[in-house]
C-alpha cells in the first residue's frame, strides 16, 4: 500500500492544510506512516514566520536527501509558507525536491498525491532507508484511536492587515473566506466523523464574512452551533480589531463555545502597536477586554507578545511588562522579534540580541506567576476535560486538555482501556496540585457526550511494596 509521511511546523493553520492533505492522501489509497522511512511520498509543512522555523525547514529538507540517495522513487515534497514565500528558489537551492507547492496550490498538491499512487503499487520501501536518523521531527495526520475527537475546519485564509513584522498576507495572500454553506458542509463530516470539538481556524478568523451575504463571525458560530451533534466549539486565531460586541453577545448566546479566546496583544505600547500596524490602540484593546469580561466573565483570555520589536524603548516594554502584570492573560505566548524577509521591520534598526533577551525573561517571570495564579484557581475543584491520549512523557499516564486549554495530567485508571477511552473521552478529573504548564489530579468520571453525568472511575491502586 502506498503511504505518505506528513511533517508540520508552524501554526494551526498549517496542521489543518496538513490535515487537508492527509485526508485527500487516504482517500486516493494512501497510508499515512509514522516514519519518513517508511514512506514513499514524504511532505515537509513549512511555517515563515520566524527565522528559526527557516532554517530548521531547509535543514529538514538537507536531510531527506539521503531518503531520495536510499530510493530514486521517494517522492519529496515541501509546501507551506517557506514553499510560498521562497517558491522561485528552493527548488534550485535543494535539487533533490520532487514539488514545491505554495499555500494556494494544496489543490495541485492533492491532485499530484491521486496521480503519483500507482507509481508505488508495485514498489517496496528500501531497506536502507531505516540509516535515516530523527532529527527533531514528528509525523502529523497519523490516526490514532483518539485523533478524531478534534477536528480542524478552515473558514478563512490569508490576512489583509498588513503588520509590518508579519509575513502572512505575503505567503497566504490577502483575506479569502469560504462560502458558510462550504464550512458546515464540512462540520457535518467531521461530527459524522466523531468530532466532539471543531476549532474552527482562520488567520484572522473573527474578520470572517461569507463572501455570498457577508454573515459575519458570529453569525458562522451560531450556525455551526445549530448543528446536530456539535459538542464544543472553539476557534483561532481572532484578531482584537475585529471584536464587535455583537460577535462577542453571539459568542455569549453559545453554550457550546470553550470558554476562552486567544486575542493577540503584540505590544503594551501605542508606539509600538502604531509601528507594528497593528489598527488599534491600548485604549481599545481594554475596551475589548471589558467586553469580554462584560458578557463572558468565565473565559480565559490568552495571547501573543513580541519583545525587542524594532524601536521599543525601556518604556515601551514598561507598558507592556505592566499590563502583563495585571493578571489579564491566563497564558501568554512570548517571543524575540524575528527579522522576517520582505516586512518593513526587517529593515529598521533592531534592538540588540542582549537587551531583547533580558527584557523577554523579565517577561516570562511575570507571565509565569500571572499563570500559575489561574491555574490555581482549579485546586481543588474537579474539571471537565476531553483526552488528548497518552501522555508523551510518562506511559503510565493520560493527558487530557481543559476547556479553557490547561492541559491535565493524570495516572491511567484501573480500567483502562484504549478503545473504551475513545468511546467515553470525556474526563471528569480532581484536581490536586497545578504549575505553570498545567494541573495534575485523578479521573472520577468518564462520559461519551459533554452533556452526559458520566460513570464513575475507580482511582488507581497504589501498591506500596
Amino acid at each position: 500500500m502506498a503511504s505518505i509521511y506528513i511533517e508540520t511546523f508552524g501554526c494551526q493553520m498549517n496542521e489543518a492544510d496538513s490535515q487537508y492533505l492527509a485526508d485527500r492522501a487516504t482517500a486516493a489509497g494512501y497510508g499515512i506512516a509514522t516514519a519518513p522511512g517508511e514512506a514513499n511520498v514524504v511532505v515537509l509543512n513549512t511555517c515563515t514566520v520566524r527565522d528559526n522555523a527557516e532554517r530548521r525547514a531547509y535543514g529538514r529538507m538537507g536531510h531527506f536527501k539521503t531518503l531520495k540517495e536510499a530510493d530514486p522513487t521517494v517522492k519529496l515534497v515541501v509546501t507551506g509558507c517557506l514553499a510560498e514565500q521562497d517558491r522561485e528558489t528552493m527548488a534550485a537551492a535543494v535539487p533533490h525536491l520532487d514539488g514545491v507547492y505554495g499555500t494556494s496550490e494544496l489543490v495541485q498538491l492533492g491532485d499530484a498525491l491521486q496521480r503519483w499512487r500507482p507509481e508505488f503499487e508495485e514498489s517496496e520501501v528500501a531497506e536502507e532507508r531505516a540509516l535515516v536518523m530523527p532529527m527533531g521531527g514528528a509525523a502529523d495526520c497519523v490516526t490514532d484511536a483518539f485523533s478524531h475527537l478534534r477536528a480542524f475546519v478552515t473558514v478563512q485564509r490569508g490576512c489583509s492587515y498588513y503588520c509590518t513584522f508579519c509575513i502572512v498576507p505575503h505567503v497566504r495572500g490577502r483575506f479569502d473566506m469560504r462560502p458558510m454553506a462550504e464550512i458546515l458542509a464540512e462540520v457535518r463530516e467531521k461530527i459524522a466523523g466523531g468530532a466532539r470539538e471543531v476549532m474552527l481556524v482562520g488567520q484572522t478568523v473573527n474578520a470572517y464574512k461569507d463572501p455570498a451575504d457577508g454573515t459575519d463571525f458570529g453569525d458562522l458560530c451560531r450556525a455551526v452551533a445549530a448543528l446536530p451533534g456539535l459538542e464544543r466549539l472553539t476557534f483561532i486565531s481572532p484578531h482584537p480589531k475585529d471584536f464587535t460586541e455583537k460577535i462577542i453577545r453571539d459568542l455569549a448566546a453559545l453554550p457550546q463555545c470553550n470558554p476562552r479566546i486567544h486575542l493577540p496583544l503584540q505590544s503594551g505600547s501605542d508606539t509600538l502597536l502604531r509601528r507594528m500596524n497593528r489598527k488599534y490602540t491600548m485604549a481599545q484593546f481594554r475596551d475589548v477586554v471589558a467586553l469580554i469580561h462584560e458578557h463572558l466573565p468565565d473565559w480565559a483570555i490568552t495571547t501573543d507578545i513580541i519583545v525587542g520589536f524594532p524601536g521599543e524603548t525601556d518604556a515601551d516594554f514598561a507598558d507592556t511588562l505592566v499590563y502583563v502584570q495585571t493578571g489579564v492573560f491566563a497564558n501568554a505566548f512570548a517571543f524575540i522579534y524575528s527579522i522576517r524577509r520582505g516586512t518593513p521591520a526587517a529593515r529598521w534598526e533592531q534592538v540588540p540580541a542582549a537587551v531583547a533577551s533580558e527584557r523577554f525573561k523579565e517577561l516570562f517571570d511575570a507571565e509565569n506567576l500571572a499563570v500559575e495564579a489561574y491555574h490555581a484557581r482549579k485546586l481543588g475543584t474537579t474539571v471537565r476535560t476531553l483526552i488528548v491520549g497518552t501522555s508523551k512523557k510518562d506511559p503510565t499516564k493520560l493527558a487530557a486538555k481543559t476547556l479553557d486549554n490547561v492541559t491535565a495530567i493524570v495516572p491511567k485508571p484501573e480500567d483502562y482501556d484504549e478503545a473504551l477511552y475513545a468511546r467515553e473521552p470525556w474526563l471528569d478529573i480532581a484536581i490536586e496540585s497545578t504549575h505553570v504548564w498545567g494541573c495534575t489530579g485523578t479521573i472520577v468520571r468518564r462520559a461519551e457526550r459533554f452533556a452526559d453525568d458520566g460513570a464513575p472511575v475507580a482511582r488507581p491502586v497504589l501498591s506500596l511494596v
